[in-house]
């Protein structure tokens, strides 16, 4: 496997953390508001390209997001976050929307399922309506000014369902190109994504539209999340959706499971010499907090057994 795929910048890599939502929302231990800002602020500091901070669902069905609107509303006040750094947003319906315009999200984050199942799980929408809803979300953001990224969910399979047929995930990611948007993410909710699926399907929307920047979003509910990071870069994927310390899993799929880990990503990344200016020392500690913090060890690697050493070039 190559590093980057040919004709790909590797300077455009971009860290987008899903810690603070994906990350927190199957946990069952609420993180108070204070501990959010500390964490945040230390994933600012090292030097991470986006922060989901929250998602803006009912807090009855997820209550570690209760208090996603204070914690947008603390981070949009002037000095509180670097230049150029972005704080992303999950929304499922218009209230939600309009919950994250109202609190200063600088990114959307939006998509549909490719399971059925899931989807009225996760959003009580069938897949049709919830596509419908979604692009007109999705077009309101972008007349206000927002960034928006669109995912197909379940793309690789579904905890419910088993297989997702390639077809109807690249219809989907047909629907979104066809209405002009050309952020898209793949995400692999169930965990059940393979390298071969990887190239197919991010290889699929490359070729409808080459222009698409494209982000993915693996689990490693079955031990594959590195292995599909790597066929991603190869194919050509800039983008990569990671949770420190590996936290992680959707509450409304079959078996949860944690996400890629950032730190064990960050590390890989230098090890290739990519993205050096990220701080994996303080990714590092901000794990080995947040195992303090839940009181037990984390899927997370490199936190426990530390950096590598890098050895010095063969002259």
């Amino acid at each position: 496997m190559t590093a980057i795929a040919p004709g790909h910048d590797a300077r455009k890599i971009v860290l987008h953390e899903v810690g603070l939502r994906d990350g927190l929302q199957a946990e069952k231990q609420v993180v108070p508001l204070e501990q959010k800002i500390r964490w945040t602020e230390i994933l600012l500091t090292a030097g991470v390209d986006i922060i989901q901070l929250g998602s803006f669902v009912h807090p009855v069905k997820v209550p570690q997001m209760a208090d996603t609107d204070a914690l947008f509303k603390y981070f949009s006040a002037p000095g509180r976050k670097p230049a150029g750094a972005v704080l992303s947003g999950l929304v499922l319906n218009e209230k939600g929307l309009e919950r994250g315009m109202a609190c200063g999200v600088d990114m959307f984050c939006m998509g549909v399922s490719a399971s059925e199942t899931h989807s009225k799980k996760n959003t009580g929408m069938s897949i049709a309506d919830a596509t419908t809803r979604i692009i007109a979300m999705a077009r309101q953001a972008t007349d206000a000014g927002k960034r928006v990224q669109l995912s197909v969910q379940s793309a690789f399979g579904c905890g419910f369902e088993g297989k997702v047929p390639a077809e109807r995930v690249l219809k989907i990611a047909g629907q979104f190109l066809d209405a002009g948007f050309r952020n898209l993410s793949l995400a692999d909710t169930a965990g059940h994504a393979t390298p071969l699926q990887v190239e197919e399907l991010f290889g699929g929307i490359l070729k409808l539209a080459p222009d698409t920047e494209c982000t993915c979003h693996f689990h490693n509910t079955y031990g594959l999340g590195m292995a599909t990071v790597c066929a991603a870069m190869d194919v050509g994927v800039m983008c990569f959706e990671s949770s420190v310390a590996g936290l992680g899993g959707c509450p409304f799929t079959k078996v949860a499971g944690g996400n890629v880990c950032t730190e064990d990503l960050v590390h890989y990344l230098h090890r290739l010499g990519l993205r050096p200016e990220v701080n994996q020392e303080k990714l590092v500690e901000l794990a080995r907090d947040m195992s303090r913090f839940f009181n037990r060890e984390m899927p997370g690697m490199v936190y426990k057994i530390g950096l590598a050493a890098v050895a010095p070039a063969c002259s």
